[in-house]
């Protein structure tokens, strides 16, 4: 179904995903979404419990740094220990799946 595509150019039928894997982007594309909205959803939990990021840090019993990584959403080095222990130090849980 290839049809003389020079890299980089999108046919009209094709889909981003489409495109995103043909250039082999579309893992990495996705692991970089999905890291900012677990930025953002923490960045937001913080905010509506008036937390700090130092108070942060404490709750989740680590430093500043590590939790700067974690709001970082282009720092994909983040475990699911950390995510866990960010998710109860704002009263939330974790919940990871595949689908």
């Amino acid at each position: 179904m290839e049809k003389n595509r020079s890299k980089g150019r999108v046919a009209r039928d094709e889909t981003f995903d489409g495109f995103l894997a043909r250039e082999g982007m579309l893992a990495e594309t996705e692991e970089l979404a999905l890291k900012e909205i677990i930025a953002d959803q923490v960045r937001e939990a913080m905010k509506e419990r008036g937390l700090t990021k130092t108070e942060m840090a404490a709750r989740m019993k680590t430093d500043r740094r590590q939790l700067d990584r974690l709001l970082d959403p282009k720092n994909p080095s983040v475990t699911l220990s950390t995510l866990r222990r960010a998710a109860a130090a704002v009263g939330r849980s974790l919940r990871v799946e595949l689908v």
